[in-house]
């Protein structure tokens, strides 16, 4: 695939170094278009990552682009603060245009960023060990501590209500009684499997609200194609793929990890006895994300967590079947009714989270014992 010349015009508005020896399209992504860009200065080569933000998906990217500005810098001070050799190595580093801001905008007004690369990395699409499940763990379980101090009050919110579960629960309803395509009358077990589940969408709305749970700054895509691992083994590097960071709760994040990181199963998995929860794989998250977290949870975060794993399911079920009814708007679908698919096989998982709830929220609790109650570490 030949890379426009324009997208080359954007990169030299950069502050990089040297002339461009490479400019290529970066596979991986579904939501920006990404870049890989090659310079070389005085016989020394290096890379960056250059991306376009999709202002369909984000439709204030200059918010977006403050927020990684903020947690970019204050991170990357954090390291240097704790003698972290190789800083760069650890977390993203942006490089600034030439002008001075921390993007560059094209003719039409759409925003471009470029990071530095980091070499020597591969990430995993699925966790497939309890040791990556637990490197995964920590990495996000650090980049929570690591934002506890951050200064100049909270990011700002680039996807209002992302977490409202009430409010995607309540569009499902509305879903339902528009119907526009006729498939409610295909989907009346799922519909009655997320009435089921209904009371409970406001758990960690309200625990929010009442100030029961503290409002955090967090990364809301926790998945493990999120971490960068390090080539040679399974040390967890950096955490990536900043865009949706926002105020919200740890819950939120340590939810969707247990979504994406204790079940082998595909997320549109279609035999559903394949769908299980695995301890052991629970077990290492949770054991790995309190090394990285430190001591920074407040006991009703830490009494929440085996549940915050039923509740970002059962969140991203009623979104993928919502989805369905309204013809597959959001969710990108590569078969006849893949997001019904992917919603029963999300209303499974939440199934098997239920069944084995005791036992994580014993796990979590052992995880945790003689935590302290909330310093920021």
């Amino acid at each position: 695939m030949d890379v426009p010349p324009q997208i080359g015009e954007i990169a030299l508005r950069f502050a990089i170094s040297g002339r461009v020896t490479g400019l290529e399209p970066f596979p991986g992504g579904l939501i920006n278009d990404s870049f890989l860009l090659e310079t070389v200065a005085e016989d020394r080569t290096r890379r960056y990552l250059l991306q376009h933000i999709n202002s369909d998906v984000f439709p204030r990217p200059r918010q977006v682009m403050r927020n990684i500005e903020r947690v970019t810098r204050h991170v990357l001070a954090r390291l240097r603060a704790e003698g972290v050799e190789d800083p760069g190595r650890r977390f993203l580093t942006l490089v600034p245009a030439r002008d001075g801001r921390a993007w560059v905008e094209d003719a039409r007004g759409e925003v471009w960023r470029l990071y530095d690369f980091i070499e020597g990395t591969r990430c995993l699409v699925e966790v497939e060990t309890p040791a990556q499940a637990a490197a995964a763990g920590r990495a996000f379980g650090r980049f929570q501590r690591l934002l506890a101090d951050l200064p100049g009050g909270p990011l700002a919110e680039t996807i209002p209500g992302f977490h409202d579960t009430p409010e995607r629960f309540a569009a499902l309803e509305r879903a339902i009684a528009a119907d526009p395509l006729g498939r409610a009358a295909g989907c009346r077990e799922e519909i009655a499997e997320a009435r089921r589940l209904a009371p409970e969408a406001g758990a960690v709305v309200a625990g929010l609200a009442s100030g029961l749970l503290p409002l955090r700054t967090v990364h809301n895509d926790c998945k493990m194609s999120n971490v960068l691992l390090d080539g040679d083994d399974d040390e967890a590097l950096c955490v990536v793929d900043l865009d949706t960071m926002m105020p919200g709760s740890v819950l939120y994040d340590f939810g969707d990890m247990v979504r994406t990181m204790t079940t082998r199963a595909a997320e549109d998995e279609t035999d559903l006895a394949r769908i299980q929860v695995e301890p052991e794989f629970f077990r290492a998250l949770v054991g790995g994300y309190r090394q990285g977290v430190g001591d920074l949870l407040v006991p009703a975060e830490v009494e929440l967590l085996a549940f915050a794993g039923k509740l970002i399911t059962m969140e991203l079920a009623v979104r993928f079947l919502t989805d369905h009814l309204l013809g597959d708007r959001y969710f990108r679908i590569h078969r006849p009714r893949h997001n019904l698919d992917r919603a029963r096989a999300q209303f499974a998982l939440v199934r098997s989270l239920e069944e084995r709830l005791p036992e994580l929220e014993r796990l979590a609790a052992a995880a945790f014992a003689g935590a302290g109650d909330g310093d920021s570490g």
